[in-house]
């Protein structure tokens, strides 16, 4: 079961002056804005490998090759990894993507197909 807490914005604001003068609760506050940091990053993760899976299924590579192309797009567009992925699952779903984005995508798909002829499977088999 997945469960969300909201908190509200002014929440770590207000623990921090709580316990200013205990050197303690520092690091209770410390751990607690880690803890955060580390359960958006999880969430990014999985919107992530959501839309790796999707490129993979679209431009047959392996999963680094998919990663790679959404690390390419996020960079052209002075975007974060998440959001690109995001906006990606959304267009999956119906959602139009920005011209930049598209753009992006684009040249990032040409420069595969240049490089390894769209898929790379071709490496697999060719192993001895």
């Amino acid at each position: 079961m997945h469960r969300t807490t909201v908190l509200p914005e002014n929440w770590w604001d207000l623990a921090a002056e709580a316990v200013t003068g205990n050197p303690a609760g520092q690091d209770v506050v410390a751990l607690r804005a880690e803890n955060d940091q580390l359960r958006r990053a999880l969430a990014g993760r999985a919107v992530i490998d959501q839309a790796c899976g999707m490129v993979m299924v679209l431009a047959p590579c392996r999963r680094g090759t998919a990663r790679g192309l959404l690390v390419d797009i996020a960079r052209q567009c002075n975007t974060k990894l998440p959001e690109v992925a995001a906006a990606v699952v959304a267009a999956w779903e119906g959602e139009p993507l920005s011209r930049l984005m598209q753009w992006a995508l684009r040249h990032a798909l040409r420069r595969l197909y240049a490089e390894d002829g769209g898929c790379d499977h071709d490496r697999q088999t060719s192993r001895p």
